[in-house]
């Protein structure tokens, strides 16, 4: 893939030229000159190369931005034979992602207070391969950490709505969501939401066993709609900045389009496996499919297609939630709520948007320069522009594979995407203009941790570079 070219223009480094490079102002042929990891011009395909440049020459494979993943449980420490930064950041570079936030919750401890966020930080440092950052999060007494959390770099706060499945992290009735939502409004910060009520769970049926019909009785939508339009109301009333995490319900669009409308700054993100999976193809007992909320019908997923379709959902990330197999255990009441997806979340989306006539413009909004909007990244993460990480996931569109889960990065082989025929192979994944990955297999360790607001040239730490073993 790699070549050296003569030229003229000095101080490039690489360029990466392509037939098919998804830019923001659309699609086209180009070359991608390269200068200290950042992106200097995005120019004519045929531009001569700078002598001394490198050339990574993509042919007809499309070159989009890098993914950024902004719902990532990485669960390090304390829980990391559910997963770990090293695997994490490992599935992340090999599926075309170059940029993840990690979730508060599901690591011991959570990332509730500064010293927490400290801990979490000196555990990634040296394991990440893509460039992470960290949610904070928001729980019952902890309000008075929320600014300290802020001005250590959190990316946001996340809140249940109900309660999240562990215990060291609760969720936030009225009264605490409230207080919660004030202090982080008044940072000019942003909640994200789990947003399901606990009273429609409490009232639905709760069966268990092997049957997901059951299950999916268990989480209604209401228990989504309510909670969305009561958090609607609260962030009208508080002038506040909210994000709806993992949508699946798409009962629950046209009230946030008419939120929006209306001023209330609200936006949304779904899931690759809420677009690409349904309810009726779920076998009993295949608890691999199981996550809160859950995966429902084929009706309602036309309704989230055409909710991306309409702009009024903002970006689709992964909610990787892993564990081990054990905790998969057959019984939907029991076994543990999560999708594994994180190697696989570009192929999937890409796979059921193309068969919708959808492009790969649509994709690299919905999974790059959305996410990185969210996260107060755009300018420096999301786009193949001027300015911008050299960060790049070079896909082969018309190319199909078949899942095997012990080809994933990840660290426990169970997903529910195993055996799926999908498109879209992921060629090579770059990271500020050093190739991390090539065709599913990480070459390098070269992510770095990163802050909410740095400078686009500054990060939390500088890394030393290290070959993959």
């Amino acid at each position: 893939m790699l070549k050296r070219r003569g030229g003229q223009v000095p101080g490039v480094q690489l360029v990466m030229r392509s037939t098919r490079v998804v830019t923001p102002e659309g699609t086209r042929a180009a070359s991608v000159s390269v200068r200290d990891g950042r992106i200097t011009e995005v120019g004519p395909y045929d531009a001569r190369v700078p002598d001394g440049a490198e050339l990574a020459d993509a042919g007809e494979d499309a070159v989009l931005p890098g993914l950024v993943d902004t719902h990532v449980h990485v669960n390090d420490p304390g829980r990391t034979e559910w997963e770990g930064f090293s695997t994490a950041t490992r599935a992340a570079a090999a599926g075309g992602i170059t940029t993840l936030l990690d979730m508060p919750l599901n690591s011991l401890p959570p990332t509730t207070t500064v010293a927490h966020l400290r801990t979490k930080q000196d555990t990634a440092r040296a394991q990440v391969h893509v460039d992470t950052g960290f949610w904070g999060g928001a729980i019952p007494g902890n309000v008075a950490d929320l600014r300290p959390l802020h001005e250590a770099g959190v990316f946001g706060f996340k809140c249940f709505l109900s309660p999240s499945g562990v215990e060291e992290f609760p969720e936030l009735g009225p009264a605490a969501l409230e207080s919660a939502l004030t202090e982080i409004a008044g940072l000019g910060g942003l909640l994200i939401v789990h947003a399901e009520d606990p009273s429609h769970l409490a009232a639905a049926p709760q069966k268990g066993g092997p049957a997901y019909a059951d299950f999916l009785a268990s989480r209604p939508r209401a228990a989504e709609n309510d909670a969305i339009a009561r958090l609607i109301d609260l962030a009208r009333k508080l002038d506040a900045r909210v994000h709806v995490l993992h949508l699946s319900s798409g009962d629950a669009l046209p009230a946030i389009a008419r939120a929006r409308r209306e001023g209330v700054a609200i936006t949304v993100e779904t899931c690759p496996h809420f677009l690409t999976l349904s309810a009726e193809e779920v076998p009993d007992g295949a608890t691999e499919f199981k996550c809160c909320p859950p995966i429902r019908e084929r009706a309602n997923q036309d309704a989230l297609w055409q909710g991306l379709a309409d702009g009024d959902i903002d970006c689709v990330v992964s909610d990787h939630s892993p564990c081990t197999a054990e905790l998969k255990d057959g019984d939907f009441g029991t076994a543990w709520g999560g999708i594994s997806s994180l190697q696989l979340g570009l192929p999937a989306v890409w796979t059921a948007a193309r068969s919708r006539g959808h492009t790969l413009d649509d994709v690299a909004r919905w999974m790059s320069s959305g996410p990185a909007r969210l996260a107060g990244l755009d300018g420096r993460k999301g786009a193949v522009a001027p300015g911008h990480d050299a960060d790049f996931a070079v896909l082969a569109p018309e190319e199909s594979f078949t899942v095997d889960p012990v080809r994933l990065h990840h660290r426990n082989p169970v997903t529910a995407y195993a055996g799926s025929t999908l498109h879209g192979v992921v060629r090579a994944t770059w990271l500020r203009g050093q190739r991390i990955a090539e065709d599913g297999r990480p070459l390098r360790q070269c992510g770095r941790l990163i802050e909410r607001n740095q400078h686009a040239g500054r990060t939390e730490t500088q890394r030393t570079e290290r070959p993959t073993a």
